[in-house]
């Protein structure tokens, strides 16, 4: 990893318009954060195709029962596993998508030393994945040269999965690992390289894009809705509820009951209402048409 310099690293490089960040009012300070901060949605959009590519294979992949593993140190790996986990409430997920971050959970509120630095960890790691050739490893790192990542992208490479890499600096290391580089390069970091400022946000922002459209293509989504929401909580039983109310027009009292009918499934109670068949009915035909309402009510 030595051949690439960490002062040639746009996200290790100082950025000129705070070399005096430490005389600055905190109004001046947050003013010059806020107009850098706008940068990380112009980096992001001119990686919209290698996202869209990216999420191409992801939808192919869990179709096939593959997963989307999001693997990667420190910030990079907190925020793979912070999206991988909230997919589990939202688009109720099982493993389809898995976080892992290098160090282990622990690793997730104290950084673990050295860890980022071993490649043969991250392909430890994937092994104990088992992956395989229907997963896709989406690695991230902001530098685009944290060994950790790159070994990630080498076993995952090794056993014929889909390479994802995610990086903040162009023409990054880790993108000759991936079958898809993503580089969102939105400059100079507030503060000299704590690249979980603007870097952080772009990987958010681009993890955002990719498990939402990934959600979409696999029939999770119905108009703007979450119809695939698990509602373990009184608040996101009420929200179930407003679900099937917006999806099909029903009245409060008939989404209620033919919530509790469906056995609190959204997008049964939905297809239940709009059809008018039952609940094994439903729940069949959303199985024949791999989750997509639309294609159950047609």
């Amino acid at each position: 990893m030595n051949q690439v310099k960490i002062d040639h690293l746009k996200t290790e490089s100082r950025n000129p318009k705070t070399t005096n960040l430490d005389t600055m009012s905190s109004l001046e300070l947050l003013q010059i954060m806020n107009e850098e901060d706008q940068k990380t949605v112009l980096a992001v959009k001119e990686a919209l195709p290698q996202i869209e590519r990216a999420v191409v294979l992801i939808v192919q992949a869990l179709k096939q029962r593959g997963r989307l593993i999001y693997i990667g140190a420190g910030t990079s790996g907190r925020l793979g596993i912070l999206d991988a986990v909230e997919c589990v409430p939202t688009f109720s997920t099982e493993d389809e998508v898995i976080g892992v971050i290098a160090g282990g959970e622990k690793a997730f509120v104290r950084a673990v030393e050295g860890a980022e630095d071993s490649e043969e960890l991250a392909a430890n790691d994937l092994e104990a994945l088992h992956v395989g050739e229907n997963d896709v490893v989406a690695a991230i790192a902001a530098s685009g040269r944290t060994p950790y990542a790159i070994g990630a992208l080498k076993y995952a490479k090794k056993m014929n999965a889909k390479c994802v890499g995610i990086s903040c600096n162009k023409e990054a290391l880790l993108s000759q690992y991936a079958d898809v580089a993503i580089e969102a390069d939105a400059g100079p970091e507030v503060l000299t390289g704590s690249t979980r400022l603007k870097a952080g946000t772009c990987q958010k922002l681009i993890l955002n894009m990719i498990s939402t459209a990934s959600m979409v293509g696999m029939g999770k989504v119905y108009g703007n809705l979450m119809v695939d929401m698990k509602a373990t909580n009184q608040k996101l039983v009420e929200r179930a509820k407003r679900i099937v109310m917006e999806s099909t027009g029903c009245d409060y009292d008939t989404a209620a009951r033919t919530l509790e009918a469906s056995g609190c499934s959204s997008k049964t109670a939905i297809v239940m209402i709009l059809t008018g068949i039952s609940k094994e009915e439903a729940e069949a035909r959303i199985t024949e048409k791999q989750g997509f309402i639309r294609s159950c009510i047609e």
